[in-house]
């Protein structure tokens, strides 16, 4: 059926891309709009004016509803620069088909768009999204659709987390999360934070909950955690078999609480996995498993070059198939001892040497000051820490 409206337009696309380069949002042919000719234009211009704004930082979009901000920022997320093709060096390689307006009640409108290229006269699907416009007074606001599509969900409030489900969830398991939460926020130093969790099967349930029913970048995909925030309040999407929140991961949860007090774009990412290695392993093994099967995977002697693994970002296979980075494990395993020493603070102060780069100048500065291993010394003090960790 996708397939036979993409060739529907072919002839519409060629015949529209000097419109398209001025008009954000192009009216598939089957489109009906409002019947008030009033509200028709008011929502086409409202529609082009967030098309036009999807692309800034989330905070600076002034056509989103206020009260659905942080649920609509994960659907924009998913469309910022949605036109471009690198390939191409074309910005505007993918146009907006408007394809569907349906009336749901009075002052909502539901939206469905498609973007779609065209190549050696052939369509290219790249997304279909839908979104819901709220129309007050002469204004037309946007938002996602997951607040429309969860209305039936069931939740349960624990302190200042809410998870929502739609079927049944694991009350131990929560509380599990909340006791972890809890240990993280502490050592992070923060207040807790309103946090939102929507507890998906896989990657297929939450795009459609958030108004992506498809989008080429997740072809074959099965799962995917989707986070937003916004003031005091995060947003988690958990779609990797969490429909019961029986599988919340640990490693996550601490990458999730520390976003919350900076951006992670900010810290130096190796140091940030190393945490979320020691404080809750990876892939769901525990972080005295993942240093079982490190020994069990890495033959390492006094010739190993692990700077070499610093540089490569090299790693293994584990026992259940997922891929674990060596030098985030050697992190954490520099990372415990600098808490061993310097307590959090000093954890903290590592984590914000700076983003990582190339040759690793800024993380060998903090950490000779930490810990007085340098780029001299890190092979033979990394193989004294592995020989203590293991003896």
């Amino acid at each position: 059926m996708q397939y036979k409206l993409l060739f529907l337009f072919v002839s519409l696309l060629i015949s529209n891309l000097a419109y398209a380069q001025s008009e954000k949002v192009i009216s598939g042919p089957n489109v009906r709009l409002p019947t008030d000719s009033i509200i028709s234009k008011q929502l086409i211009n409202a529609l082009n004016a967030f098309m036009n704004e999807k692309d800034k930082p989330n905070e600076e979009i002034s056509s989103i509803l206020p009260e659905q901000k942080v649920e609509t920022f994960i659907l924009i997320d998913e469309m910022k620069d949605i036109e471009k093709v690198v390939k191409y060096q074309d910005d505007l390689f993918y146009k907006p088909y408007l394809m569907n307006i349906v009336n749901i009640s009075d002052n909502q409108y539901y939206l469905q768009l498609a973007f779609i290229g065209i190549d050696q006269n052939l369509p290219i699907l790249r997304a279909n999204f839908e979104l819901i416009a709220h129309k007050t007074d002469d204004l037309f606001l946007f938002s996602s659709t997951l607040v429309y599509n969860t209305k039936h969900w069931k939740t349960i409030n624990k302190e200042k987390d809410i998870l929502h489900y739609e079927h049944i969830i694991n009350e131990s398991k929560v509380q599990e999360y909340i006791t972890l939460k809890t240990l993280f926020d502490k050592k992070l130093q923060q207040e807790n934070k309103i946090t939102e969790l929507y507890c998906c099967d896989n990657i297929l349930q939450l795009l459609r909950l958030i108004g992506v029913t498809y989008k080429s970048d997740y072809n074959g995909q099965v799962h995917n955690v989707f986070t937003s925030i916004f003031n005091e309040k995060q947003l988690i999407m958990l779609g990797n078999e969490n429909e019961a929140f029986n599988n919340f991961d640990l490693h996550d949860l601490w990458h999730d609480r520390l976003s919350l007090v900076v951006s992670r774009k900010k810290v130096n990412r190796p140091i940030d996995e190393g945490c979320a290695y020691l404080y809750g392993g990876s892939w769901g093994v525990t972080w005295r498993d993942v240093l079982k099967e490190f020994r069990q995977k890495i033959n390492y002697n006094k010739e190993t070059d692990w700077l070499n693994f610093k540089e490569t970002q090299e790693g293994y296979v584990g026992n259940k198939g997922d891929k674990f980075v060596v030098d985030y494990i050697i992190n954490a395993i520099i990372l415990q001892k600098i808490e061993n020493e310097k307590g959090f603070a000093g954890v903290w102060e590592f984590l914000n040497c700076g983003p990582y780069e190339k040759g690793n100048e800024n993380y060998f500065t903090a950490l000779e000051t930490l810990t007085s291993i340098n780029k001299s010394n890190y092979n033979n003090m990394v193989l004294n820490l592995l020989d203590a960790e293991f003896k």
